[in-house]
């Protein structure tokens, strides 16, 4: 099968284009769109006389069509479009704010409106982490390892329209969680994201900073140990703002509790909801109980239906 991720490069789009191609096949391309002007005004949208809209590397792909391209975003939205008239079968991530039906498939999380009969939903968003994502990660940084167990890693994004947070706030929160694992003799992790705002990266390294566990800001602190922190955590606190980092925290073994969800509004507010009622997640509370986890975990699934629905 000959299968292409296409995206924009931002990491969100990157991360669940490739994860759902490489469910779906063990060898994939990736078509990194370089937007011009025309595509960055107008996608998903078509204009008149389309020429070279996301450079010289989609031009090739265009000229010799793969079977079978996933986009994620707004761009990506755009060349599966165009990559469909030359006969590639697409699946669009994320709501293009078009017909769907202008796709073969459109993937979208189930707390969005779209609904429609080649749109399929999710619990959350595409991600790697499995099993197999899991254990490599335990391979890939052993010294966690040797952390005193239990291990509480606190998962740290950055406050958003739908999720206002405080400095103040998170400081609250780092300085609860570390009471627990004083109280423990176990360790702490901290981990900024993206999203992480300068002064609260600087919390994380500041806050109780004798505790044993890795504090991570960026990538001057060295390599990411995201995927490490997820493997080897005994217990995930997560702040409410992002659905692709709760998805991901959700898919581990590790009990996953969420700072303040009754602040979060909008759409994401949907999935946090999900996740509660459920029993995946519980409100972080300052004095956490351990609970048993069956991991969320949605890629699989959904490559299944659209590998059924492409290939037949």
């Amino acid at each position: 099968m000959q299968l292409t991720a296409c995206h924009d490069g931002r990491a969100g789009n990157a991360r669940q284009a490739t994860a759902l191609a490489h469910a779906l096949a063990g060898r994939i391309d990736e078509c990194v769109l370089q937007p011009g002007l025309l595509a960055r005004a107008f996608a998903p949208h078509r204009w008149p006389h389309i020429q070279h809209p996301y450079g010289a590397a989609f031009d090739a792909l265009l000229a010799a069509p793969p079977q079978i391209a996933i986009g994620c975003g707004r761009q990506a939205a755009l060349a599966t479009r165009l990559l469909r008239q030359r006969g590639t079968q697409v699946a669009q991530i994320l709501d293009p704010r078009l017909d769907p039906r202008l796709w073969n498939l459109v993937i979208v999380p189930e707390h969005d409106a779209l609904r429609g009969e080649n749109v399929l939903t999710l619990r959350g968003s595409l991600h790697p982490v499995d099993d197999d994502y899991l254990m490599r990660a335990l391979s890939a940084f052993p010294a966690l390892a040797l952390l005193p167990e239990p291990h509480s890693v606190v998962l740290v994004g950055g406050p958003t329209r739908h999720a206002p947070m405080q400095l103040a706030d998170l400081i609250a929160l780092l300085r609860q969680v570390a009471a627990c694992v004083r109280n423990e003799t176990g360790s702490l992790s901290v981990i900024a994201s993206r999203r992480t705002p300068p002064e609260w990266r600087q919390a994380l390294v500041d806050i109780e900073a004798d505790l044993p566990g890795v504090r991570w800001r960026d990538t001057g602190d060295g390599p990411n140990p995201f995927a490490g922190l997820l493997a080897y955590a005994d217990r995930l606190v997560c702040t409410p703002d992002s659905t692709n980092m709760l998805s991901e925290a959700a898919a581990t073994w590790a009990p996953l509790y969420l700072w303040s969800p009754d602040h979060v509004g909008g759409r994401l507010r949907k999935f946090i909801d999900g996740l509660l009622a459920s029993g995946r997640a519980k409100p972080w509370d300052g004095a956490p109980q351990h609970f048993d986890v069956q991991p969320l975990r949605e890629t699989a699934r959904i490559a299944r239906i659209v590998r059924e629905r492409l290939l037949g």
